[in-house]
């Protein structure tokens, strides 16, 4: 996964980085997120019963052993998460479209 992968939670609300750090490590020239960065959610539709309960954030699972930067896990388009709303209430895992072709380090 990197700053260019197209991210969806399961309703098609858009997931964005809220914020990231800028590590050297990138791919195709876009940095690699961690899973010390927070990922905000926007325009997720989701209704239980006609009430509003849309997607507002993701957290991240990466698995032990993996691969670090800076000391901070990668989140890699295989990296476990879900999407929650406002009230912490899982709503399911994020979408990750992603079209990496190469690493580099600055």
């Amino acid at each position: 996964m990197n700053g260019g992968s197209t991210i969806s939670c399961p309703h098609g609300g858009r997931v964005v980085p809220a914020s990231a750090r800028s590590s050297g490590v990138r791919i195709d020239g876009l940095p690699v997120p961690t899973a010390t960065d927070v990922f905000t959610v926007s325009g997720c539709p989701h209704l239980i019963d006609g009430v509003p309960h849309p997607c507002v954030t993701v957290r991240w699972t990466p698995e032990r052993g993996g691969v670090l930067i800076d000391g901070a896990p990668a989140l890699l388009d295989s990296t476990s998460a879900l999407c929650f709303s406002a009230a912490l209430v899982p709503q399911g895992p994020p979408v990750v479209a992603t079209a990496a072709r190469g690493v580099a380090s600055r």
